[in-house]
């Protein structure tokens, strides 16, 4: 009886909930975050395990640039689910986002968490696209003296090209714009277009041919 009265009572709430985070979810799709906000916020407080509910805190944080409270979310996320691959990818990248507005020393001081993160986002999951995106971004813009590497770069390019031979042509014509080889990367990025890339792809190749091949 006692648990009969128990669901009873506690069903309006949970219908409460699930009505206020399918608004806040339409919210955040429609981009109002600061309002989906308020409502997510809302529903933590009655459920503060809610893994869904804080990556989307976490998230309206990161459109924010709000990067310490996207921390604070993914941080706990991590906690929560530690074997969750993307937890780990979006702390990684919002501690990352964050090194780039503290001054240089106490940045290299983050560097390896951020690392490391994107490290361990592939390990629980070899197949994650996104971590190794971040790794190539880490590894060409860090200087050498504090672990920029561009064969650490390139490593993971050939990863991502085993996974997906679009972003295997995308990563190497990024690293090769990036350090100013144009008429690699312009191979690279007709590669890409080649392989099925209908919109990043010409959007790489078009931005090079008006601001770097121009030029050379």
């Amino acid at each position: 009886m006692k648990q009969i009265l128990y669901s009873f009572l506690l069903l309006p709430i949970m219908m409460w909930s699930q009505s206020n985070f399918e608004k806040a979810e339409k919210l955040f799709k429609d981009e109002k975050y600061s309002q989906a906000e308020v409502l997510f916020e809302g529903i933590l407080k009655t459920n503060p395990a809610d893994t869904k509910v804080i990556e989307y805190l976490g998230d309206i944080a990161g459109q924010s640039k709000s990067w310490d409270k996207a921390i604070v979310y993914y941080k706990k996320l991590k906690v929560l689910k530690p074997t969750e691959a993307d937890y780990h990818y979006k702390y990684g990248g919002a501690l990352g986002m964050k090194a780039k507005t503290v001054n240089k020393f106490k940045a290299l001081g983050m560097i390896d968490e951020v690392k490391s993160s994107f490290e361990k986002a592939i390990v629980l999951n070899p197949k994650h696209i996104d971590s190794r995106w971040a790794l190539i971004e880490l590894y060409i813009q860090l200087p050498g003296i504090v672990g920029g590497s561009e064969s650490k770069a390139i490593k993971y390019s050939n990863e991502l090209a085993k996974l997906s031979p679009v972003d295997g042509y995308l990563s190497r014509g990024h690293i090769d714009e990036y350090f100013e080889r144009y008429a690699a990367a312009e191979n690279q990025y007709k590669k890409a277009i080649q392989a099925g890339s209908s919109k990043v792809g010409p959007q790489k190749l078009d931005n090079l041919y008006k601001h770097k091949l121009k030029k050379t």
